[in-house]
């Protein structure tokens, strides 16, 4: 019991986040602005850089800054690559499709996708964060085969019931699921019935 104890206290603190390529890395850029409490590691992949620069106007240095700990997408043997290091959430936000599909396949050819298989065989819990439309049957396929191997699949779909008035607000209603789902409390969102 005295062990159970132990490794919940050091993985309840851990949160690791890889930002892809996929549209929506304004949500990253929140998701990270708002993540507080827990000590933060970052993974930025090389089309991820440029969809930041184009969408959101930051660059990886702005992301980076929000961070404890910062890895290459290239460094495949980065500490958060290994089973032994524990956390407790891996976020990809957004996760593009590409990816989504590498980690459905077991491809863990970049950092992000190794943190995932490691995930995967650890059971760790793995939030991904797509923002695709219409769904092709393989996107949903890869979904649907990742939630039943415990993935928590989350896409980037505002709800209407806040009565969203700007982008900002459907921004802040995903990020402020994304960061209930890691267990960080926030304030981003008017709760239903409240």
């Amino acid at each position: 019991m005295e062990h159970f104890h132990l490794v919940k206290s050091m993985t309840s603190n851990r949160v690791v986040v890889g930002v892809t390529g996929g549209s929506g890395s304004i949500l990253a850029v929140r998701f990270l602005e708002n993540l507080t409490e827990v000590e933060k590691h970052l993974v930025i992949s090389e089309h991820a850089e440029i969809v930041l620069r184009e969408e959101a106007g930051v660059d990886k240095e702005y992301l980076n800054k929000l961070a404890d700990y910062v890895y290459d997408d290239s460094d495949i043997a980065a500490r958060i690559s290994s089973g032994s290091f524990i956390f407790s959430s891996f976020v990809i936000i957004p996760c593009s499709i590409s990816t989504l599909g590498k980690i459905n396949s077991g491809i863990s050819d970049t950092l992000i996708t190794r943190v995932a298989s490691v995930a995967l065989k650890e059971h760790r819990r793995m939030i991904l964060v797509p923002r695709e439309t219409p769904l092709s049957t393989v996107a949903l396929r890869n979904m649907a085969e990742l939630s039943a191997m415990g993935v928590i699949i989350a896409p980037a779909m505002p709800g209407y019931y806040t009565h969203p008035k700007t982008a900002d607000d459907m921004i802040n209603f995903i990020v402020s699921r994304i960061l209930d789902l890691v267990g960080v409390e926030n304030n981003l969102i008017r709760r239903w019935r409240e």
